[in-house]
């Protein structure tokens, strides 16, 4: 008698086939079409995790103050500062930013918006400003991520609408790959590069997803804060920005411009302090300095809470006004004093950072595999496009090599001529991309050329600070890029990728 076997249906998708096409076709449409734009917003961003720690780089000789403030040094610091703001003719806005989570150096810093005379200024532990702030790398890399460059508010819409896109994608790309989830460790080893490269692309995306949404979300409310404020403005405020700005940064200064004394921020801080003795001064920003209308924002953070400080403010004769309830506020309140901890991961020290840089990598990776993917499947499809293919080599591996350069340019030249430089490899990059015989071609010029780059970073730096270095954070950034140096190099003596022979079942 014949055994009878029962067969089962085969299970259905939860989501139907036509919408995960049309996800498909949305998710790598607005890859393709932001592309550059998400790799450079995420390769600079990946870096600017380790803002703090590039500026002690290029100036390892400034002081580190590794105990808390005292107060006196703090009313001295105020006074210093506002003394050399008079002097650089910028004595409007002076900010402080006290030792801490971020970065163990004292820093302070005036700028007057009429004029745009502006200074920055490293203090030591007694508040006496030391040596002016000099670091024209990570200045050039920080504004290449907050605003490309660009005038600042057109700069910051674009990396904004760029976090939009980057969160769209992310959404679309879980829609249009029902399995996601279920296959977050099948990784398919010892076949092809690029498939192996395909399934990195998916569980990088899978693995890292949280991060991901925080990352694109914050970044695009920061990008877009002009515009919500806009809004917030038209809608709630019949128009008037100036009130809807001081809604989300609290009380502003008056334009009176009589003279009036500086305000002792020590007081201010025993004023906060009587109600919360265990929080820690985090920056103290005075508008309008020694104005009869400046007024104070003292940053102060208590344990316990994401935001890197709640901001109390006062009156220029120490009258509270009160403060902007990012610790123990309303939801929303509390929501906004997260948003930038949240997107650079300074809350947790130099563990929280390596986390962050790590995970910033992922995206990045997870952004230039995608457009990898896509020109293979074209490839497979009969409908290669080589040229493409080249130039989004050229895009990949010349922003790596471009800001190599830039940074060994910051080193031995003037600052104005680091983002001319950076600019003009990456336009080489392209120029050699059109030129080559294919992509791969392109990838191992380009990457010997960062790792040649790498390398004259670490020995210029080295010959021009080795005697001077006091800050031991120094070594430890130069002994990061020489571990990327190596990497790098036993990268580009593998062998070639092998061709994509049936890639899009990767996707």
């Amino acid at each position: 008698m014949d055994e009878q076997v029962e067969v089962r249906p085969r299970k259905r998708n939860w989501l139907p086939p036509d919408f995960v096409r049309a996800m498909l076709a949305g998710h790598s449409a607005l890859g393709l079409a932001f592309a550059a734009l998400i790799y450079v917003v995420c390769l600079s961003g990946t870096l600017t995790v380790f803002l703090y720690e590039f500026q002690r780089w290029e100036q390892p000789s400034a002081p580190i103050v590794s105990a808390p403030l005292t107060l006196e040094a703090i009313n001295a610091a105020v006074q210093a500062g506002y003394k050399q703001a008079i002097a650089d003719k910028s004595d409007h806005d002076i900010f402080f930013l006290a030792p801490g989570t971020a970065t163990p150096r004292f820093l302070v810093s005036y700028h007057d918006h009429e004029t745009g005379a502006d200074g920055r200024w490293i203090a030591d532990a007694n508040g006496q400003l030391v040596a002016r702030v000099k670091a024209p790398w990570t200045e050039f890399l920080t504004a290449l991520h907050i605003n490309l460059h660009l005038p600042r508010t057109w700069g910051m819409f674009l990396v904004g609408l760029t976090g939009v896109t980057l969160l769209s994608s992310l959404v679309s790309g879980l829609l249009a790959h029902p399995r996601i989830f279920k296959d977050a460790f099948a990784l398919r080893w010892g076949g092809s590069k690029r498939l192996q490269e395909a399934d990195l692309h998916n569980r990088l995306g899978v693995w890292s997803l949280p991060f991901h949404i925080a990352v694109s979300l914050t970044g695009a409310l920061l990008g877009l804060s002009t515009l919500i404020v806009g809004v917030l403005a038209l809608a709630a405020y019949d128009g008037d920005s100036g009130k809807a700005f001081s809604m989300l940064l609290g009380p502003r200064a008056t334009e009176d411009e009589t003279a009036a004394p500086l305000p002792d921020v020590a007081s201010m801080i025993r004023h906060v302090r009587s109600t919360k003795p265990d929080a820690e001064v985090v920056s103290v920003f005075i508008q309008h300095a020694a104005k009869i209308g400046q007024v104070v924002s003292l940053g102060m953070r208590t344990p316990g809470h994401l935001a890197l400080s709640n901001a109390y403010y006062f009156k220029g004769d120490g009258t509270p006004l009160g403060d902007g309830g990012l610790e123990t506020g309303s939801f929303g309140q509390q929501i906004l004093g997260a948003i930038q901890p949240l997107h650079f991961g300074w809350f947790g020290g130099l563990p929280v950072k390596i986390i962050y840089g790590l995970l910033g990598l992922a995206l990045t990776i997870v952004t230039h595999s995608g457009v990898v993917i896509w020109l293979a499947r074209r490839r497979d499809k009969g409908r290669p496009v080589p040229r493409w293919e080249r130039i989004w080599a050229a895009v990949a591996w010349g922003q790596p090599l471009a800001l190599a350069i830039a940074a060994v340019a910051a080193l031995l030249l003037p600052e104005r001529s680091i983002l001319p430089v950076y600019l003009s490899i990456v336009i080489a990059a392209v120029l050699l991309a059109l030129r080559s015989a294919s992509g791969t071609a392109t990838i191992r010029v380009l990457r010997s050329g960062t790792v040649a780059a790498l390398f004259a970073v670490i020995g210029v730096h080295s010959y021009t600070w080795a005697a001077l270095t006091t800050d031991m954070m120094a070594w430890g950034v130069s002994a990061a890029l020489l571990l990327v140096a190596i990497l790098l190099s036993l990268r580009s003596r593998a062998p070639a990728t092998a061709p994509a022979s049936k890639l899009h079942q990767a996707k």
